[in-house]
């Protein structure tokens, strides 16, 4: 498989390019790859960090799970739906300072560089206003995009999140089959996740194909949660200022409820409803995903003249 010439680029792999080109199509260096006028090259004077700053791809993950295994949190939903703006928006609220509370510090980022490239944007720019972010491409890598936060709790301990950036076409795709060639990243995603946020866009479910959606995300959600296995999950609206009617809103929840009887909801836009900020939905979604703990093992007492659990493994 061709790779970027770059020493530090894996775009080819689903991660951001390290020129800033969304697409790979638009990046010179890899239409010279494509028209093999040029391989990639090593200088052995050169020392790169086992990261970039760029999104990770699968072959990172082994370097920020070292120390402890990080939680990752899968955002699915169908195209447009506004997954990547969350993203973006738990971002920025988290450079004013305005996404967590007292009892968790931000600690640190491996990939601040793909965070910019989500939300750039968003941001207010001179002449220009902020917009949505692009759409996230969909190609034939078998893992999404990464991106990492690390927090640092009152008691000292760290906690480490990755969020995965992927295009709404392979969650399609896997709902209508689970074993799509082309949904790879989608089975990644189920595979890895440990905490899933279903998403309902309530902006389709109000527009003239709200039929169309609400059937798509009943598929959707049942494919999603039988494949959380007990792992945490929760219905995400996302673009709350529009208003649904009650009935589309009422057959969205029973799609969740028929399966998980508790599934906890949070509504989110960028835009402020009514009294409410428009940084209060994010920053509840936020305080839930970051609240999540790892199921624990117990291990049966022993009756060892020593209290060590590894004397309960013998050989035959």
């Amino acid at each position: 498989m061709d790779r970027c010439p770059q020493p530090n680029c894996f775009a080819d792999d689903n991660t951001t390019c390290t020129l800033g080109h969304i697409r790979l199509d638009m990046c010179p260096e890899w239409k010279r790859v494509s028209k093999g006028e040029v391989t990639a090259s090593s200088d052995s004077d050169q020392m790169l960090l086992p990261w970039g700053g760029l999104a990770m791809g699968e072959s990172d993950l082994n370097f920020v799970s070292g120390k402890v295994k990080p939680i990752t949190v899968g955002i699915v939903g169908p195209e447009s739906a506004g997954k990547t703006t969350i993203l973006g928006a738990l971002y920025l609220l988290l450079g004013r300072g305005a996404l967590t509370t007292g009892a968790n510090f931000f600690s640190n980022s491996y990939t601040l560089a793909g965070w910019e490239a989500v939300a750039t944007c968003m941001r207010w720019k001179p002449g220009q206003p902020p917009s949505f972010p692009p759409h996230t491409p969909s190609g034939a890598a078998r893992a999404p995009g990464m991106l990492h936060l690390g927090f640092r709790r009152e008691d000292g301990s760290l906690r480490n999140l990755l969020f995965a950036d992927a295009p709404g076409e392979w969650f399609q795709k896997w709902a209508i089959n689970e074993q799509a060639l082309d949904a790879e990243g989608a089975r990644w995603i189920a595979r890895h996740a440990d905490v899933t946020l279903l998403i309902a866009d309530r902006q389709a479910l109000a527009g003239p194909k709200m039929g169309a959606a609400r059937n798509d995300f009943q598929l959707l959600a049942q494919r999603a949660m039988a494949e959380s296995r007990g792992r945490r999950l929760a219905l995400v609206w996302t673009k709350g200022d529009v208003d649904v009617a009650p009935t589309i809103e009422a057959q969205i929840r029973k799609a969740v409820a028929s399966v998980l009887s508790s599934t906890p909801e949070f509504t989110v836009s960028v835009y402020p409803r009514g009294t409410v900020d428009a940084a209060e939905g994010f920053r509840e979604l936020f305080g839930w995903v970051l609240g999540t703990k790892r199921v624990g093992v117990d291990l049966p007492m022993t009756k060892a003249f020593r209290h060590d659990p590894l004397f309960r493994f013998g050989r035959r």
